[in-house]
């Protein structure tokens, strides 16, 4: 069996690195999903494929993927340095700031 290691890219709608510092083990999808022909629901028997592990390390994924005798396909990480301010939010409120800074 296949299985995909990779690193989540951080959410758009958060500036948060909290879920983006594990690993995701996730297997690949054996076969396409059917369609129901009396109400349209997507199925099929695949439960293999909703699967997500989450590991601290890299190091711990690869030995869970070497105990069950899966074949890992490691993806690229997501390089992105992170935006930090030197004083942060409160560098808005500042009396000594060049330009005066109004809502």
């Amino acid at each position: 069996m296949t299985a995909r290691l990779y690193r989540p890219a951080r959410t758009a709608m958060s500036s948060g690195t909290a879920t983006a510092q594990d690993w995701v083990l996730e297997w690949e999808t054996t076969e396409t999903p059917k369609t129901d022909p009396l109400m349209g629901w997507s199925g099929g028997n695949d439960t293999e494929s909703q699967l997500k592990l989450h590991f601290a390390r890299r190091d711990d994924a690869m030995a869970y993927a070497a105990t069950h005798g899966l074949d890992v396909v490691l993806l690229p990480e997501h390089g992105r340095a992170p935006n930090i301010r030197a004083f942060g939010y409160g560098e808005n409120f500042m009396t000594n700031r060049r330009v005066p800074w109004s809502h």
